[in-house]
């Protein structure tokens, strides 16, 4: 080992040290502007997530709402709605799946899990769009009394589940919570 190796530092270790530091300070505040822009702005995060008030909406009634540019049936069903889709077998459905967001991906399409779940069975959160071009459902219409698309003939039952027609998939239910009793936040 030569004394080289083991000497303390020396003023010109400590201005190299300093001078790396200050240009990376003014290469980090420099960079800011730009890393900071990439943000979503205001309306962006606005859209992001949207809360309801369902107070007003009586049994039988439906409101519909704008989320990221879509349409969210939110629907207070009757009791004679939610026993039409909890007695409704799964062998009859054209589409098995919950499209759920709130559940796993290969979740049945039973009413439960579709619904608010247990105790708030009686509504109904889903984004309100045909799933086969897009087209926006007639509500409380068709055969089973749930939404009708009238472009393509596509029946969906009283919990959004595809039963006739071109449609592929139930309609998607978006991801919400209730805040409340009185107030769901989607998104």
């Amino acid at each position: 080992m030569s004394a080289h190796d083991t000497a303390e530092p020396t003023r010109r270790d400590f201005l190299y040290i300093a001078t790396g530091m200050a240009g990376a300070v003014g290469a980090a505040s420099l960079a800011w502007p730009f890393i900071d822009q990439m943000r979503p702005d205001a309306s962006t995060l606005a859209a992001a997530s949207v809360e309801v008030d369902i107070s007003s909406v009586t049994e039988g009634m439906s409101l519909t709402v704008k989320w990221r540019g879509k349409p969210i049936f939110i629907r207070n069903r009757t009791p004679k709605e939610v026993d039409d889709a909890k007695n409704t077998a799964l062998s009859a459905l054209k589409d098995p799946i919950a499209r759920n967001a709130n559940l796993a991906s290969d979740a049945p399409a039973t009413d439960i899990d579709r619904s608010a779940g247990a105790g708030k069975e009686k509504w109904l959160i889903m984004v309100g769009i045909c799933t086969h071009l897009g087209c926006i459902p007639l509500g409380e219409s068709g055969e089973y009394g749930g939404w009708f698309c009238p472009c393509h003939g596509s029946t969906y039952d009283t919990a959004g589940r595809i039963r006739s027609g071109p449609a592929p998939e139930n309609m998607a239910i978006p991801p919400y919570q209730f805040v409340s009793d009185t107030h769901i936040k989607i998104g």
